[in-house]
C-alpha cells in the first residue's frame, strides 16, 4: 500500500456514500425486478453514461488487446460474479448482515495481496487494524444482525462469494495503473466488459420483456444504481486504487455502514444510538493502524 493520504481518504468517504446508497437502491429494485436483470441493467446504464462522458471529453479510448482483456477479467471480478451474488443474497438475508459480511472484504484482500504482490504484506499492525474495523461494522449494525447466521445459508455464502471476488479484483485492478489507462477508461471498460457478460444472460434467463412494466420507484433505484452506484462510483474506485493501493480502496466497506447511518440521521432524522458512536470508534481506530498513523504516532512518543 502506497499510503493513503487526505485526497484518498475524501474519496473513500464519497465511495462509501455511492455505494453505501447500492444496498438500498437493489433492495428496493429486486422487489419487482429479477436479481439478473437489475445486474444488467446496472452495467449497461453505467457503461453507457460513461462512453458519452468519455466522448463528450475526447478522453482516449484504449485499443490495446491486453487493455480489453484486463477489462474483461476486472468486469468479472469487479462487476459480474460480485453484484449477480449481492443481489441474489439479498433476497435470502437482511440488509444488515448483508453489510457485515459484505465488511469481510477487506480481509479477503489483505490475505490476496500478501499472497499476490510484493509491496502490500500483512502485517500484525495491519491485521489488527482489519479486525478492529471489522468489529466496528459488526458493533454498528447491531450484534442483533447476527441473529440471521446460519439461516439462509446460500444467501450468506453469495455475500461472502462477492467480498472475496472484491477482494481479488482489488489486486487484479492494480495493473491499470502500470498500464497507463485513464481511471475513467478503466471504469468505462470494466463496465462494458460486464455488460457483455451479463445482458445475454439477463435476456436469455430473465426473458425482462415478458416481465410486469416496473413502477416508477424501482426505475429510479435502477437508474441511480447505475450512474451513481456504479458510473461514477467506479472513477473514484480506480482513482484511489491507482493511488493507494488495494487494502486502501478495500477499506471502503468499513466505511458504508457509518455513511448510510448519518445519512439516515441527516435526512431521514433517525436517532444516533451509543452502539454506533462505539462502532465508529472501532472502524476509526481500525484505519489509523491500516493507515500506519498509529505506528507513526507511537514511534513519535518513543522519540520524544
Amino acid at each position: 500500500m502506497t499510503g493513503i493520504g487526505r485526497r484518498e481518504w475524501l474519496l473513500l468517504g464519497a465511495l462509501s456514500i455511492l455505494w453505501g446508497g447500492s444496498f438500498l437502491f437493489v433492495g428496493i429494485a429486486v422487489k419487482t425486478l429479477p436479481p439478473l436483470t437489475v445486474v444488467a441493467a446496472r452495467v449497461a446504464l453505467a457503461a453507457a453514461a460513461l462512453w458519452l462522458f468519455i466522448l463528450a471529453g475526447r478522453r482516449a479510448v484504449p485499443k490495446s488487446g491486453a487493455v480489453w482483456a484486463s477489462f474483461l477479467g476486472m468486469g468479472l471480478l469487479n462487476n459480474a460474479i460480485p453484484f449477480s451474488l449481492i443481489a441474489f443474497g439479498q433476497t435470502q438475508i437482511a440488509g444488515g448482515l448483508a453489510s457485515i459480511l459484505n465488511a469481510m472484504t477487506p480481509i479477503f484482500t489483505v490475505l490476496v495481496a500478501n499472497a499476490l504482490t510484493a509491496d502490500e504484506r500483512l502485517t500484525p499492525l495491519r491485521a489488527a487494524g482489519v479486525a478492529l474495523g471489522f468489529a466496528g461494522v459488526v458493533v454498528m449494525v447491531g450484534w442483533e444482525a447476527l441473529g440471521g447466521i446460519g439461516g439462509a445459508t446460500m444467501g450468506q455464502l453469495a455475500i461472502l462469494g462477492a467480498a472475496l471476488s472484491y477482494g481479488l479484483a482489488s489486486v487484479f485492478g492494480r495493473r491499470f495503473r502500470r498500464l497507463g489507462v485513464d481511471p475513467v477508461a478503466t471504469a468505462a471498460g470494466q463496465v462494458t466488459a460486464s455488460s457483455a457478460i451479463l445482458l445475454p444472460l439477463a435476456l436469455l434467463i430473465d426473458r425482462p420483456w415478458a416481465l410486469p412494466a416496473p413502477d416508477a420507484g424501482t426505475i429510479a433505484a435502477v437508474v441511480a444504481l447505475g450512474l451513481l452506484s456504479t458510473a461514477l462510483a467506479y472513477v473514484l474506485f480506480f482513482r484511489v486504487l491507482a493511488a493507494a493501493g488495494a487494502t486502501a480502496i478495500s477499506l471502503v466497506t468499513f466505511l458504508i455502514p457509518p455513511s448510510a447511518i448519518v445519512l439516515g440521521w441527516l435526512v431521514l432524522g433517525e436517532r444516533l444510538a451509543p452502539q454506533h458512536f462505539a462502532g465508529l470508534g472501532l472502524i476509526l481506530a481500525g484505519l489509523a493502524a491500516i493507515d500506519g498513523r498509529l505506528a507513526r504516532l507511537a514511534a513519535g512518543r518513543r522519540a520524544a
